[in-house]
């Protein structure tokens, strides 16, 4: 048995700790907040409840086996997402690629000769992976991890063609072959995901209209179904319990500093930041190379989401009559949308915007008769000075003026919302660093971006750090992150720890 301490509750702590907890090893969660999830969290407002971070996740087949593995899947109420594009040129709600690619040359006839050409290219992407439905090979060991990776060896060398030819070209220098920049292909084809992810990320779009997930009870639910295992297994969750320093020993992690008291460990995971993990957690910043640390500390994270919450008076049949399904991108930027203009006070009113609402999903998360609503959009990396430089009024300020500018988006689409708000408040970057302490509220870890990249590979699991048993158990392992991300690390972590 070992003696196992884990920072963080996000879903890479909880499944580690789970798992580790399950094998008999002695494992304490340290969780800074007051809720276990991360950004996998929930939390309520006058009777509404709201998504902290994660709406969705795909890779359900590795999710689904996880908490089978856990022993708590039949508990989790599992709930498969549809997605509505609207525009100005479009509006539907496709239930797979091809469907996609129908509305797409339904809304745009005169280009039919670039779309021909660019979906020539694009399926070949969309469809690299198509069948292969099975957990990744992460989740396995042995004989068994061997037996799961055949479906990626019979695709191994149309895979690697692909990735020679769109593996470091972005999204947007992909539309830039087919269309005029700024015009409505050219902003659809660039302007789904991450701001100029890899355009071989295409998959994700088929995985987007086929294989996205959520959780009826809301994220904070599935937090809570796990923690509560881990508890029931041996574990020990410390909330409120916020790591101020990683211990080391002869180059060796040996344990953390928690509200001035020593817990001592065989073994340290990470499940947070790899950023402030090296840079600010760990006791002896000579066990990291200066070169390695100014590597960690200029290399590029994820965007962060400005997400307006709002509780309405209204019922979510009605609700449910403008928006026909829980989860809508409005396809709308304006002339002179630029995500890399920090100074552009108008963003929000030339941004797209996507609507979610958790009350659509399940009755319950409002009060009765009543509705909730999200509102988000990608922002641009420290807006407007960093949203005020530190100034509590210009901040306050700003997230008036941006909420606002949201708010009127989202009534495009639902008449007659902004007389039916009953509560109202957002998130901007800053609170989500504040209550996740991702470095700028990134969303999912390190940059998508593939001229950004922080790991060589962009699919490679990266635990291991320059410190002997301390490991990165979370989405951080992975340069691409999310759910998946969080997943395969805590699996590989887990397989470290004998």
């Amino acid at each position: 048995m070992k003696n196992v301490i884990i920072i963080g509750s996000g879903i890479g702590g909880l499944i580690a700790g789970n798992l580790l907890a399950k094998k008999g090893h002695k494992v304490t969660i340290f969780e800074a907040h007051t809720m276990p999830g991360g950004y996998t969290a929930g939390f309520y407002r006058k009777g509404y409840y709201f998504e902290s971070g994660t709406l969705s996740f795909e890779a359900s087949a590795s999710v689904f086996k996880a908490m089978k593995d856990i022993g708590i899947f039949e508990k989790i109420d599992f709930v498969k997402q549809r997605i509505r594009f609207v525009s100005e040129d479009f509006d539907g709600t496709p239930e797979n690629y091809n469907d996609y690619k129908r509305m797409i040359y339904a809304a745009f006839p005169s280009d039919k000769e670039k779309l021909d050409t660019a979906f020539s290219d694009f399926d070949k992407i969309a469809n690299m992976m198509e069948n292969v439905n099975e957990p990744i090979p992460f989740l396995y060991s042995g004989l068994k991890m061997l037996k799961s990776m055949i479906p990626y060896i019979m695709s191994a060398p149309r895979q690697i063609k692909l990735a020679k030819l769109y593996g470091n070209m972005t999204s947007s220098e992909f539309a830039a072959r087919y269309f005029e920049k700024d015009s409505k292909l050219f902003k659809q084809f660039s302007g789904l995901g991450y701001p100029d992810m890899p355009a071989i990320f295409g998959t994700g779009l088929s995985t987007m209209l086929t294989d996205l997930w959520t959780v009826k009870g809301g994220m904070q639910s599935w937090a809570n179904i796990l923690a509560e295992n881990f508890k029931k297994l041996g574990g020990d969750l410390k909330l409120s319990s916020y790591v101020d320093k990683i211990i080391t020993k002869n180059c060796t992690a040996v344990g953390v500093s928690c509200k001035n008291t020593i817990y001592n460990a065989d073994y340290v995971i990470s499940a947070g930041d790899y950023k402030k993990t090296i840079l600010k957690l760990l006791d002896d910043k000579n066990l990291v190379s200066q070169a390695f640390q100014n590597n960690i500390d200029t290399a590029a994270v994820s965007e962060g989401f400005f997400t307006v919450y709002l509780g309405l008076n209204m019922s979510n049949e009605e609700l449910g009559r403008h928006m026909k399904v829980y989860h809508v991108f409005a396809l709308d930027r304006k002339p002179g949308y630029d995500i890399y203009n920090s100074e552009d006070g108008e963003f929000f009113n030339k941004t797209s915007v996507s609507l979610y609402s958790p009350s659509m999903i399940n009755t319950k998360l409002a009060p009765k008769g009543k509705s909730s609503l999200m509102i988000q959009t990608i922002v641009p990396s420290h807006w407007m000075n960093n949203w005020g430089g530190g100034d509590k009024e210009v901040y306050r300020q700003l997230k008036e003026k941006a909420m606002d500018a949201m708010i009127d988006s989202a009534a495009r689409l639902i008449p007659g919302l902004k007389e039916c708000i009953e509560y109202k408040d957002a998130a901007t970057p800053l609170t989500y660093e504040r209550f996740t302490h991702n470095t700028d509220g990134a969303s999912s870890s390190w940059s998508w971006n593939p001229k950004k990249k922080f790991y060589k590979n962009s699919m490679s699991v990266n635990i291991e750090t320059p410190v002997k048993n301390l490991y990165i158990g979370s989405s951080w392992a992975m340069q691409i992150g999310g759910v998946p991300g969080a997943l395969a690390a805590a699996y590989q972590c887990v397989k470290k720890i004998k």
